[in-house]
């Protein structure tokens, strides 16, 4: 099981799908030792174990519904507007499902799903969960599902009669509150857990729509990925550390920070593979890091920033920032200074 604590931002949703199911949370909170500080909510953070333990204490309270259900189905961006603007706005969906990568960032980082594309068909698919499912598992995964019915409906409302869902896991006792919740064909023992779509579907228009709000909100996001700090473990922590503690590793290419880290480039590879995670991405981001911090001093020449960043000019630096900030250097220091 995951030991790393996991972001908590999603506190108040766990307040409010329980008032929906009848019962008060602030017991169950205070039986595990869970913070519920919602003026540092940000930084509030639980341990997998911890959640599970809360999650099987909500569905034996809930009263009337299946509390995974409520819980997925009242989930808001309350405390991350912007993501929830991108989705709104969103010239389709597959456009939206870039809002996945966030979930994982920002969220948690156990949620990643895949998009296959077979034929036909389009499979949403939640990634991991290989292994015995417990009920717990089970809990969380319907909870996820139950969020992305919400939204597709949101983007889509006409798509429901040609969506399906499969899942992992045997059918439960309750397979009846499935068949009410979803409104969707529904099959157990399956592969994996997916959301099936027509593939037509993926890049067909969506009546929401909104382009200038759309790449603002993804600026904003990208903006706020770019400020949160390093992380502290794993294989990515250490390639971010690496590039802010040698910056000049930024223009040296993957080898040099294979060795710097004492593996071989392929092993690098490899492993940033299986976390579903791509080097120059992270690259990227702890570029547009340190280029806030740098931009943050008026003073600071913006061809030494971007030698400093590993840019081969100028030019390239500016195109760069202007993609991840929406504004070029300058203008991002004059809209600061202004």
């Amino acid at each position: 099981m995951h030991h790393q604590p996991l972001p908590f931002i999603t506190l108040p949703n766990w307040v409010k799908a329980a008032t929906v199911c009848g019962f008060n949370i602030q017991p169950i909170f205070d039986r595990y030792a869970v913070p519920t500080d919602l003026i540092h909510l940000e930084d509030a953070t639980i341990t997998a174990p911890q959640l599970g333990l809360v999650m099987e204490d909500c569905v034996a309270a809930a009263r009337s519904q299946h509390f995974p259900f409520v819980l997925g189905d009242t989930f808001a961006f309350d405390y991350l507007p912007d993501i929830g603007t991108f989705l709104a706005t969103s010239p389709s969906l597959r456009q939206a499902m870039h809002v996945f990568v966030w979930v994982r960032e920002l969220i948690n980082p156990m949620i990643e799903f895949r998009l296959e594309e077979t034929g036909d068909t389009a499979a949403l698919v939640l990634v991991g969960g290989n292994g015995s499912m417990t009920p717990q598992d089970r809990y969380f995964i319907e909870s996820i599902f139950a969020a992305v019915a919400k939204f597709g409906r949101m983007l889509a409302a006409d798509i429901e009669p040609f969506t399906r869902l499969r899942f992992r896991y045997a059918q439960p006792s309750y397979v009846r509150a499935y068949a009410e919740f979803f409104r969707v064909p529904v099959t157990f023992d399956q592969l994996d857990n997916a959301l099936e779509i027509p593939q037509a579907r993926l890049d067909r228009p969506l009546d929401g729509a909104f382009p200038s709000l759309h790449q603002q909100a993804e600026r904003r996001v990208l903006q706020r990925l770019a400020q949160m700090p390093p992380r502290t473990t794993g294989l990515v922590a250490a390639i971010e550390a690496a590039f802010e503690q040698e910056p000049k590793l930024l223009k040296l290419g993957i080898d040099a920070v294979s060795r710097r880290l004492g593996l071989h480039a392929r092993t690098l590879q490899r492993r940033l593979g299986d976390e579903r995670q791509a080097y120059g991405a992270i690259r990227d981001r702890v570029r547009y890091r340190l280029a806030l911090r740098a931009l943050q001093n008026a003073q600071a020449d913006l061809e030494a920033i971007s030698e400093q960043l590993g840019f081969s000019d100028r030019r390239s630096f500016t195109r760069a920032f202007t993609r991840w900030a929406g504004v070029s250097p300058s203008g991002f220091r004059d809209r600061r200074s202004g």
